[in-house]
């Protein structure tokens, strides 16, 4: 049977200190007492530890190390803000560790493995408010959200000017002669969901209108959820004219819920969603949206980290990227 490998953590526990107690041990840190390094050193020959030359090099405070946390790392949008992560992460001498945290738990014990144990030298998050895990977060450590405004924590971000790209969406439908326009959110636990609403509701406000709370469904970013809001809403009679869709996963449900229905679009119902996912341009018909840049919103957040580990007592930045309305054929002209 192979022997499991002996940690800094394990030398801790023995020793009964902490580990960064050791790593200074390690790495002859005079803020150490006599007493105490005895105690650590003892700890190190009895269970055979031997620190390599990364653990040296981060317990002296530089690793080289950004760790980057995602819900998943399959999802079109998480894996490109990440890649752009990655290259600009690369471009500037560090390397970038990732992860997946479906659950408070998962992003929990990394945050402990990545960043407690001195692994890194700064986080980038994405996605923070899936669950509670913005709580889980060190203070006063190198912290960028990418995809999401901070709340009360102090950290950097970057992300989509979700408002803006809202107000674009809702008026373009506007511009095209429809009134009752209805949405379809993603969780409304999440910043950009919130955001994106306030421009729905904004763009209605200054043409005069009155949302109508019956055709606001909540998604949950999926396809799925896409479809069923819009089966739900033609269930209840409901169905408007013009639907703004909160990202284009849920829109391409909503286009085949429509199909199903035997809908024509536009004539009979308008669909624009966010995002432009490769795919958006050969839905059935080509999905109208606004384009964000995943790769540049990553390469962003990195270099916004990289900046807040090499300078950190500058204030916190946030950055809010463009979108850009992309013209196809699931919106038309309300006809009476």
């Amino acid at each position: 049977m192979t022997r499991a490998r002996v940690t800094i953590r394990d030398v801790a526990a023995h020793a009964g200190v902490s580990h960064q107690t050791v790593s200074r041990v390690i790495n002859q840190n005079e803020r150490v007492s006599p007493e105490t390094r005895a105690l650590v050193e003892a700890a190190i020959a009895e269970l055979g530890y031997r620190p390599n030359a990364m653990a040296r090099s981060m317990a002296r405070g530089r690793s080289g190390v950004l760790a980057c946390i995602s819900p998943n790392l399959t999802d079109y949008t998480f894996a490109s803000i990440i890649d752009g992560a990655e290259r600009e992460a690369r471009k500037q001498g560090f390397f970038m560790m990732s992860a997946s945290a479906p659950d408070e738990e998962t992003f929990a014990a990394l945050v402990d493995e990545l960043v407690n144990s001195g692994r890194s030298e700064g986080i980038m998050v994405i996605n923070p408010y899936a669950d509670d895990r913005h709580h889980l977060l060190p203070k006063n450590f190198p912290l960028v959200f990418a995809g999401a405004r901070p709340r009360n924590e102090a950290a950097n971000s970057v992300a989509l000017d979700d408002e803006a790209a809202a107000r674009t969406a809702t008026q373009h439908l506007l511009d095209l002669g429809h009134q009752q326009i209805g949405c379809l959110t993603g969780p409304m636990a999440e910043d950009c969901s919130q955001d994106r609403c306030a421009g729905y509701a904004a763009a209605m406000d200054a043409a005069g209108l009155v949302v109508d709370d019956t055709l606001v469904i909540e998604g949950d970013w999926s396809a799925q959820s896409g479809y069923d809001a819009l089966m739900s809403l033609a269930g209840d009679g409901r169905l408007p004219s013009a639907i703004f869709v909160q990202n284009d996963q849920m829109a391409v449900g909503a286009l085949r819920a429509a199909r199903d229905m035997g809908l024509q679009i536009p004539a009979q119902l308008s669909i624009i969603g966010i995002d432009d996912i490769p795919l958006a341009a050969y839905f059935a018909p080509p999905l109208t949206t606004l384009k964000q840049d995943f790769v540049a919103l990553g390469r962003e957040a990195a270099g916004m980290l990289i900046q807040a580990i090499q300078h950190p007592a500058e204030p916190h930045q946030h950055l809010r990227l463009p979108a850009e309305l992309i013209l196809r054929r699931s919106t038309g002209a309300h006809s009476e």
